[in-house]
């Protein structure tokens, strides 16, 4: 199930507006917040840095993979909408590492 779920994505078989909107921006925003969240709270409890830093970048791959399956299924479908978020999702990556 869970390799369907990546593969479905990455081969672009889910709509590009589910794509981005449900999956990138509700889902992979609510993770980073998740782990951001947990990592601060790590933070305070004073543990090992290490610790910290890996909970709070462990979204990076997932977030790099969405960006990618966007860009994958906006290039199959065409269009200035595609363009705009495939640039939404690039904009988006970039926000999630930085923060």
């Amino acid at each position: 199930m869970l390799a369907g779920f990546f593969r479905s994505r990455w081969h672009g078989y889910v709509p590009l507006d589910r794509l981005f909107w449900r999956d990138m921006v509700l889902v992979g925003t609510a993770i980073n917040i998740a782990s951001s969240a947990l990592a601060l709270t790590l933070l305070g409890l004073k543990l090992p840095l290490w610790l910290v830093l890996t909970v709070h970048l462990l979204p990076v791959p997932y977030n790099i993979f969405l960006a990618l399956a966007v860009w994958r299924t906006a290039e199959k479908t065409g269009g200035a909408k595609a363009s705009m978020l495939m640039l939404g999702s690039a904009l988006w990556l970039i926000a999630t590492v930085v923060a």
